[in-house]
């Protein structure tokens, strides 16, 4: 009966196309309780519905419970904020489907598998996360999380569409600028540009041949003996992002996920092959293919890295504290130094220099920076050599490297020949809100939209009333 009722409160909503808001009516989900005298019993509240979705009222405390599983605090976070939250990704989904736009099934189940893995990390278990989510079983609440990250992204999607073509002139810039009173014009911290060069211990090559040999006794153990491959890969990968999941990856031929030396490997293999041992930037793989669902392969892998051993290790080590000795008695620059020493192809070739990942230059404001980067720059003066520092990566489980700060820039009032990307990067930002303000009151006037009960109530910044000037 709650399916059937369910089904006619959106039968109804959905219906009529592009109203104005009438007249409130509380709707509440109900469902039949089989016992002596059959009841009906409230199990939650129609909030809001827009085009084809429903939002409960549940889905709003669903909000606050995910931002706290986060560790984000909620005690300045009003239930109206987040219900026009929802409100928003709703409208933002709701056309994101009607523009046919897709997302990659994957890796939006593979950043679920990264969201619970760290929640349940958090508050201690997954049994407890599942408690606290009120859920009845772990694929309950994955299944929950998918849906929620998978409207989520749809919702980013449908966002980046609608400003994707924006840009801004450099008149625009200019007028941007000129309209902000002087004495209200934004305050640039202060800024640092880092170099480092990195050395990499070097794996043997008998330390390789052990490896590979194990892998072709893992996979011969599998096509000979009939042995489980996903017990192989809970036990023995050390792939941190598959190995609890028993090695797999979903992949599509039209989007790709992984590197491409694993891609290929995957596409060329038949169901029920296991490959033979590749090597990737990350270590030595096989490939066991489950199931091929069209332009999607179920796949599971095994990787494995050579051990390094201790003379690599201190060999390494050594060898750049030979370079660093160089550059600080002068016998070679920094740049140089970096180009014929450092292991960092996406730096070497530039000095060493680090690219911000966030502007996309080599400026790094000193109160945004990585707290890991700050503490291993903060003493460092100007051209300053910086000692050897013990460091890894998600490749890399040892590597070793010195850092210097080639250029710094004080803090200081926005100047419009010296900031001027930064100022453009201002203008463009007010400019593709103002373009998102705009699509939204547009498709708000055009998408059916009912609000219920006290959420009526809400003062909010966009017109989810309808409101006609």
């Amino acid at each position: 009966m709650n399916k059937s009722l369910l089904f006619l409160i959106v039968f109804v909503f959905g219906v009529v196309q592009s109203q104005e808001i009438i007249e409130d009516e509380k709707h509440t989900i109900v469902k039949e309780i089989k016992t002596d005298s059959t009841k009906l019993i409230k199990v939650d509240g129609v909030a809001a519905v827009v085009g084809d979705f429903v939002i409960l009222d549940s889905d709003i405390d669903k909000q606050f419970a995910q931002l706290e599983a986060s560790g984000v605090s909620t005690k300045d976070i009003s239930r109206c904020q987040l219900f026009g939250k929802l409100l928003e990704d709703k409208l933002y989904v709701h056309h994101a489907i009607q523009d046919s736009i897709v997302i990659n099934d994957a890796e939006v189940r593979s950043y679920v598998d990264q969201q619970l893995e760290g929640f349940a990390q958090q508050i201690g278990s997954m049994e407890k996360l599942i408690a606290y989510y009120n859920k009845s079983s772990e694929q309950d609440l994955r299944d929950e999380m998918y849906e929620l990250n998978k409207n989520g992204q749809m919702a980013s999607k449908m966002q980046q569409k609608v400003v994707e073509e924006i840009e801004v002139t450099p008149e625009e810039v200019r007028q941007f600028y000129n309209k902000i009173p002087k004495d209200e014009r934004p305050l640039f911290g202060t800024e640092l540009r880092v170099a480092q060069i990195v050395v990499v211990p070097k794996t043997t090559q008998e330390e390789v041949d052990k490896v590979v040999k194990r892998l072709r006794e893992f996979r011969a153990d599998v096509l000979d003996n009939g042995s489980s491959f996903t017990t192989k890969a809970v036990l023995y990968s050390e792939d941190p992002g598959s190995k609890r999941t028993g090695g797999k990856y979903t992949l599509n031929k039209k989007r790709p996920l992984m590197v491409k030396e694993f891609r290929d490997v995957a596409f060329s293999l038949d169901e029920g092959d296991v490959s033979e041992p590749f090597k990737t930037d990350f270590g030595y793989h096989i490939i066991y293919l489950e199931k091929i669902r069209g332009q999607e392969y179920d796949t599971r892998h095994i990787l494995l890295r050579p051990k390094l051993t201790n003379d690599a290790i201190n060999f390494a080590k050594e060898k750049l504290e030979k370079v660093r000795k160089a550059i600080v008695d002068g016998t070679i620059s920094f740049a140089d130094a970096a180009l014929e020493a450092s292991d960092e192809k996406e730096t070497k070739f530039d000095g060493g220099q680090l690219r911000n990942p966030e502007t996309q230059d080599y400026n790094f404001e000193l109160t945004k920076m990585d707290p890991e980067l700050y503490a291993q720059i903060q003493n460092l003066k100007d051209n300053d050599v910086s000692p050897v520092y013990k460091d890894q990566d998600r490749v890399h489980p040892i590597k070793f490297k010195i850092m210097t700060v080639t250029q710094r820039v004080n803090e200081h009032e926005a100047d419009f020949a010296k900031d001027y990307l930064k100022i453009k990067s201002l203008a463009l930002q007010e400019k593709q809100l103002n373009t998102i303000s705009a699509w939204q009151e547009d498709k708000i006037m055009d998408t059916y939209i009912k609000i219920n009960g006290d959420l009526r109530s809400c003062d909010f910044n966009s017109n989810w009333f309808k409101i006609k000037d």
